[in-house]
C-alpha cells in the first residue's frame, strides 16, 4: 500500500491513471476527543470534535478504482 500525502492549500489529489480530480473514497484512522451531549431521552450528539492526529491509509479513485495512482499536483491559481 502506497501512503498518499494530505492535500494542501496549494495541492491537491489527483489519479494519475485517468485524470480524476474530483471523486475519491478516502480511509483514515483518526484519534479524537468529543464533548458528547446527551438529551433527556439519551440520545447523543456531538457539540466539540478536536482531531488529535489523523493518517490517510488510503485514497481510491472513485472512477477507474486505482488505488496506487494517486499522486499530489497544484491547485490552480498558486504559485507552487
Amino acid at each position: 500500500m502506497t501512503t498518499v500525502p494530505p492535500q494542501t492549500a496549494d495541492t491537491r489529489w489527483r489519479c494519475a491513471l485517468c485524470g480524476n480530480l474530483t471523486r475519491f473514497d478516502v480511509t483514515r484512522s483518526s484519534k479524537v476527543v468529543e464533548y458528547v451531549h446527551l438529551d433527556l431521552a439519551g440520545e447523543p450528539r456531538v457539540e466539540e470534535r478536536e482531531v488529535l492526529s489523523e493518517t490517510i491509509e488510503s485514497v481510491r479513485c472513485r472512477w477507474c478504482n486505482a488505488v496506487d495512482r494517486i499522486e499530489l499536483v497544484d491547485r490552480p491559481g498558486t504559485d507552487s
